[in-house]
């Protein structure tokens, strides 16, 4: 079952993720809430549309806007609403 890693903490867990460009798209759900801090962050892709972000808080310590979601995807990236992806050093294994 894949699982999203940061600073030796499990910040998702789920079976039932997405890949689009080898990027694990985990259901909101699955991401543990309490570890999230919300950003003003955003940015565009041409073909999933603009995408937020959330930095991590773990340990007291930060990731800044490593984990990002489309709240609105564009229809070619349907799959992806209501899920969260994570980079800047959170490891995905399983």
């Amino acid at each position: 079952m894949p699982k999203a890693i940061w600073n030796g903490t499990v910040i998702a867990e789920s079976d039932d993720t997405v890949v689009v460009e080898r990027n694990h798209y985990f259901p909101r759900e699955s991401v543990r809430a309490e570890l999230l801090t919300p950003s003003d962050t955003t940015s565009f892709c041409p073909w999933k549309g603009v995408a937020s972000y959330y930095s991590l808080q773990v340990d007291g310590k930060t990731n800044k806007d490593a984990v990002w979601y489309y709240p609105e995807p564009k229809d070619a990236a349907k799959e992806i609403r209501d899920r969260l992806a994570f980079w800047k050093g959170v490891e995905v294994v399983g």
